[in-house]
């Protein structure tokens, strides 16, 4: 497995679930100011809602290939994270901080970016989002172990 970086002239996937809605919002306003393409799979109001319903469409669009990388949003991001990480090709991680994005990101080479919007700020959730963006997947020994997560 070579170094990575994300492809940023394919959208990005963004689902959430109610708890996660206002931060949703928030992070395709960031994303979009800045030129990139997000698509969104919901939910679409702070309604109620089961967070599987969203996370299977992100994990199957980033694992298609036809989106750079997901976000998901909810209230722990456990059970978001536990759904998408059902999808063979997906590597969903937790984050609350700035270096739990880039460490995902530097040595697991993260494809799913989950945020716990009951846990972080609305700013903090961007700065994140930058963070894992930007950071490429270092190869190197860490290949050896990305590469046997998948169970085969």
């Amino acid at each position: 497995m070579e170094v990575t970086t994300f492809d940023l002239a394919k959208p990005v996937a963004i689902g959430a679930d109610h708890a996660g809605f206002d931060y949703k919002e928030e992070i395709i306003s960031y994303l979009e100011g800045k030129g990139v393409q997000v698509k969104d799979f919901g939910t679409y109001s702070a309604d109620s809602v089961d967070y599987p319903d969203f996370a299977h469409p992100v994990a199957s669009a980033v694992e298609s290939g036809d989106f750079a990388y997901g976000i998901l949003i909810c209230g722990s991001a456990n059970g978001v994270a536990i759904t998408a990480n059902k999808h063979q090709g997906i590597r969903a991680a937790i984050c609350w901080g700035d270096e739990l994005a880039r460490l995902a990101r530097s040595h697991n080479n993260a494809n799913v970016l989950c945020v716990p919007a009951r846990f972080v700020d609305t700013g903090t959730a961007k700065e994140m989002v930058e963070v894992f963006m930007d950071t490429p997947f270092e190869g190197g020994r860490h290949a050896n172990r990305v590469g046997k997560i998948a169970c085969m």
